[in-house]
């Protein structure tokens, strides 16, 4: 079987998301975009973490429940940096998918940013991308065998 590579199923180009930007950002981003997961960048755009679609849902339900009367409500409303989990765990586009996949089975997580040899978003990969070359895969596997049985090879 082929040896597939992140560059070959990627989700490019990466959307990310600065550091100090809010909750409410985060989660307009990423309905316009219809994602679920944005990495996070410093000020030089280097990944420093990711925010999942999960984070947000749970910082939004804080912020909700927060009384607009309070004193410190304004200190409600988190930056991404605060709700992100950081290290972010990063793949870069020459790994296998095979890589991947255990990185993400090994951490329990379901995508990956793909980064540069410098740490910036190139695109993500997530299993998304992974069930669509699966899918891929299978169908070019039944083509084969119903070519393969039309010209009587095989069983």
């Amino acid at each position: 079987m082929r040896s597939y590579r992140i560059r070959d199923i990627q989700s490019q180009p990466a959307i990310t998301i600065a550091w100090d930007q809010n909750i409410l950002t985060a989660s307009g981003l990423m309905q316009s975009a219809n994602i679920r997961r944005l990495p996070v960048v410093d000020d030089e755009n280097v990944v420093i973490g990711i925010v999942s679609l999960g984070d947000v849902r749970e910082a939004m339900s804080v912020y909700n429940t927060a009384s607009p009367y309070a004193p410190d409500a304004d200190e409600v409303l988190l930056a991404v940096d605060e709700i992100m989990s950081s290290p972010a765990i990063t793949v870069r586009p020459d790994d296998t998918v095979l890589h991947a996949v255990k990185l993400m089975l090994k951490h329990k997580i379901g995508g990956l940013p793909v980064v540069d040899e410098e740490g910036h978003a190139v695109g993500m990969v997530t299993e998304t991308d992974i069930f669509r070359l699966l899918v891929r895969l299978w169908e070019e596997g039944e083509r084969e065998e119903a070519t393969e049985a039309g010209q009587g090879i095989g069983p």
